[in-house]
């Protein structure tokens, strides 16, 4: 269950305006939302609903045209650059995909690089990866490169390294949508499962009905509207 007393972002009249040429384009118009901590959520909607947008403001990536970002109490618009870098690096984790590993790197070293960018030393972030990895059963794929390893295994890495940094936040965008079904729903009760054990919130862009089934809340845009918020699998 989420804890309803402590919203872990707050959107506040957000909009986001793009020029294409001389066309105005208004992809987010006035959206308002709480996330709470220990959510499982989902942001579904047809292309050009404003999927994507949302997403990146959300994970401190762009900034909106006019309106607040509240995350974890910090306004964000408040933040130099350097800390804004800094605090999406210790409060986020992100799973692609297309995975986003390193292929010149082991399934170890791709779960290590959040915590290097931290400069956490050698030693610990290693033993914190390898803990990662044994949370989502990868134990002894942990010197493997990803061209060896599966599509659910690659995205199980990914869940990993999101991990690792002990988030406040994953942000998730399509995770099942290069996987087939037996390994999107691995990967969907994976997640679940560390939603629940570790009380990470959790956000995702979908088109996956799979996933949708499993979600604590769905909210839906079109044209940069919130259509529907429902909370309930």
């Amino acid at each position: 269950m989420s804890d309803t007393q402590s919203p872990i972002l707050k959107l506040r009249n957000i909009k986001r305006r793009f020029m294409l040429g001389e066309t105005t384009i208004d992809a987010l118009n006035s959206i308002s939302l709480d996330i709470h901590a220990g959510e499982f959520l989902a942001v579904w909607g047809p292309s050009g609903s404003g999927k994507s947008t949302l997403m990146n403001i959300i994970c401190l990536i762009d900034t909106p045209t006019a309106g607040e970002v509240t995350f974890d109490g910090q306004d964000t618009h408040l933040l130099a650059d350097d800390e804004l870098t800094d605090f999406r690096s210790k409060k986020l984790g992100f799973v692609f995909q297309n995975f986003n590993l390193v292929p010149v790197l082991s399934a170890l070293e791709n779960v290590m690089l959040p915590l290097q960018i931290q400069n956490v030393d050698e030693h610990s972030a290693r033993e914190r990866a390898a803990a990662a990895l044994v949370d989502v059963g990868l134990e002894r794929f942990k010197h493997s490169l990803p061209d060896k390893l599966s599509g659910g295994q690659r995205q199980r890495v990914a869940i990993a390294r999101a991990l690792v940094v002990n988030p406040k936040l994953v942000i998730a965008d399509e995770p099942t949508a290069n996987l087939d079904s037996e390994n999107s729903r691995m990967v969907v009760e994976l997640m679940r499962e560390m939603n629940r054990a570790r009380k990470v919130t959790f956000v995702f862009t979908t088109h996956d009905p799979r996933l949708l089934e499993h979600v604590d809340r769905k909210i839906l845009l079109r044209d940069g509207n919130i259509e529907s918020d429902e909370v309930g699998a």
